[in-house]
């Protein structure tokens, strides 16, 4: 949030932010009545899965509102603006997402929960395996992903809220206060020893206290009942803003005509002389550094951007991959920041790829090879549809629904809830690219912003506080689900399990209720000094999370020879290979989020392989499983 916004967005926000309170008081309200629930029953089962008594519509919006996260209405549509048309490829088989994931293991982790009296996943793979170790390990594994994915969703919630506060008179003058007694404060000060952007610190704070009271206080139910409010909000915010945007922009031709007049970043090939290699600092040439130079051939001036540091040290007249700018106001907002000294080096810049927003592969400006070719397009089919299935956010929602008639309807219901967000998402904010050039630097904020600018110039700026709310309920949904997540495993697989089985519930209840106030600090903490892409971090997460747990998972539901041995073997695998490729990445790109992508694969892809082959051929080396579990999961009458 260091650049100003547009004048635009900045008109009707004190009648949006009404609309945004009453929108945050209804959702404590909910919490208050949910915490009414928790009296007079098991506190336990209660406070982490609601009792199991879900029904269609609760099980359905619960389920979507969690996996539509912040990713889903702030990192996703920063893609499109940025990526373009091509995204609607790349989310396509998110809309087979519930087919995959609920009827995969749906209807068999509820029985086997029920069977067992399993709360988390880490119960469910403790049990069936009568496997301490095993439970531990998968608690281990959710924690460490879940933590990384709520920094995330936190700087997304932030960055949402004070895009709506931009033009309100005590925010700014509550941010100016902030900003004069920050610099005392050494600790709020980013790598580089800047200070924290005083507006994203107060949002950040305001946002991670209403999240962390209102799921401390309520627990699941109140996660529940507030995504089902949450999933309303947003379907309804996307049907607004997909008629103002296409009305704004003259339409969905002319949006697509713009599109293609338009030219994303080209990659080009940059050479320099080697007084010029030599002038750069210790011999890289740093992410975002920017370069001009006078074409003789043109007399025009060209702009280079860097995507990721760069050796600079091979002998003279070799060229380093760049993206050259040419729309005016992408060339005026970077050409301040040239480097004087390397732009004198420059002796020739040649265009050696072209990229459209209307044609695949669109532009990429962290990887100057483009977005979404062959390989990545194929890998994410399996990220969205396959990887889904092997989320235990996902899979504790799956153990909740009250039986298998609710469980069909959901699927139905989450499917078509799914195509009324995610299709018109792509054409809403490919019409931001033409609607609001220039912000592909602050591209996380696109939504917000579009928000508040087409509601303010239809005059109705109350409205703008409605749809914020939409990408807000995301972001709020999901933390809320991943704090219950993170703390039912820390309480129930780590302490109740091993070491205080014996606990009483009283001691339970206040001891998850710290959990969860602690767990939301910490990722409030972390997110001071936020990732830099929202998006990436949240594929990261759940790419990692499904490489380590689809394949044991299933295995353990419907495997009557699966053991101990395979599983952790599928988990370690697929987590050591997930890991490595993002290591390596780091090692090649200088980015641990640019993975490398073997055979031109996504590393979700390749996690998944090892750890299927793990789980496979390990599993026949160990031990048989011991009969009276076969028989307690496999040879019992369920009735769900």
């Amino acid at each position: 949030m260091n650049a100003a916004a547009p004048a635009e967005m900045t008109s009707g926000s004190n009648a949006a932010l009404v609309t945004f309170i009453i929108y945050t008081l209804a959702v404590f309200g909910i919490a208050a009545m949910a915490n009414r629930l928790l009296r007079g029953r098991s506190f336990m089962s209660e406070y982490f899965l609601g009792s199991r008594g879900l029904g269609m519509w609760a099980f359905a919006l619960t389920f979507a509102a969690t996996s539509a996260s912040g990713g889903s209405f702030t990192g996703f549509p920063a893609k499109i603006y940025t990526h373009g048309w091509i995204l609607a490829l790349w989310i396509g088989s998110y809309m087979v997402v519930p087919i995959c994931t609920m009827g995969l293991i749906g209807k068999r982790i509820n029985q086997v929960g029920r069977i067992s009296g399993a709360i988390t996943v880490p119960d469910v793979l403790r049990d069936r395996f009568n496997s301490p170790g095993l439970g531990l390990l998968s608690t281990v594994l959710i924690v460490f992903f879940l933590v990384f994915n709520l920094v995330a969703q936190f700087k997304a919630g932030s960055v949402i809220l004070a895009t709506l506060l931009e033009g309100v008179s005590v925010f700014q003058s509550a941010t100016t206060w902030l900003g004069d007694i920050m610099p005392a404060w050494s600790i709020l000060a980013d790598a580089q020893g800047n200070p924290i952007d005083a507006a994203y610190l107060l949002c950040l704070i305001a946002f991670g206290v209403m999240v962390v009271v209102y799921t401390t206080y309520g627990g699941f139910h109140a996660v529940v009942w507030t995504d089902v409010m949450q999933g309303i909000v947003m379907v309804l915010g996307v049907a607004i803003m997909l008629p103002l945007a296409l009305s704004q922009v003259g339409g969905l031709e002319r949006a697509t005509r713009e599109l293609a007049r338009l030219k994303p970043p080209q990659a080009v090939q940059v050479t320099l002389s080697e007084t010029a290699r030599a002038a750069s600092a210790d011999g890289v040439i740093k992410a975002g550094t920017v370069l001009t130079w006078q074409d003789p051939s043109s007399d025009t001036t060209r702009l280079v951007r860097f995507p990721r540091d760069t050796a600079a040290t091979e002998e003279n007249g070799t060229a380093w991959p760049a993206l050259e700018y040419t729309e005016a106001i992408e060339v005026e907002k970077f050409s301040t920041d040239a480097d004087a000294a390397l732009s004198a080096g420059v002796t020739g810049i040649e265009v050696t790829q072209t990229f459209s927003y209307v044609t695949g592969p669109g532009p990429n400006p962290s990887d100057v090879s483009g977005f979404l070719p062959l390989g990545v397009a194929i890998s994410f089919f399996f990220m969205w549809a396959i990887s889904g299935s092997g989320q235990p956010q996902y899979m504790v929602r799956l153990m909740a629904f009250n039986n298998s008639r609710t469980l069909r309807r959901a699927i139905i219901t989450v499917t078509l809830y799914y195509s009324a967000i995610y299709f018109p998402l792509v054409l809403i904010f490919c019409c931001a690219r033409v609607l609001m050039p220039g912000m592909q630097d602050q591209a996380d904020r696109i939504m917000p912003a579009m928000a508040v600018m087409l509601t303010s110039n239809i005059g109705a700026g109350w409205l703008g506080g409605l749809l914020v709310a939409a990408p807000f309920a995301a972001v709020m949904s999901t933390v809320d689900s991943f704090l219950l997540v993170i703390s039912s495993a820390i309480v129930r697989d780590v302490y109740q399990r091993n070491i205080n089985p014996d606990a009483s519930e009283q001691t339970i209840k206040r001891l998850s209720y710290l959990t969860t106030l602690l767990v939301g600090i910490i990722a409030l903490v972390g997110a001071i000094n936020p990732p830099q892409f929202l998006q990436d971090i949240i594929v990261y997460v759940g790419g990692g999370l499904a490489a380590c747990f689809l394949f044991p998972v299933v295995a353990a539901l419907y495997w009557k020879r699966a053991n101990t041995v395979g599983c952790l073997a599928g988990m370690l695998g697929g987590f050591a290979a997930h890991f490595a490729m993002h290591l390596i990445g780091m090692q090649v790109y200088g980015s641990f989020v640019n993975a490398y992508r073997l055979f031109g694969m996504d590393p979700v892809v390749i996690g998944l392989f090892v750890s299927m082959l793990a789980v496979v051929f390990i599993t026949p080396l160990g031990p048989a499983p011991p009969q009276e579990l076969v028989h307690k999961y496999f040879y019992r009458s369920k009735a769900t």
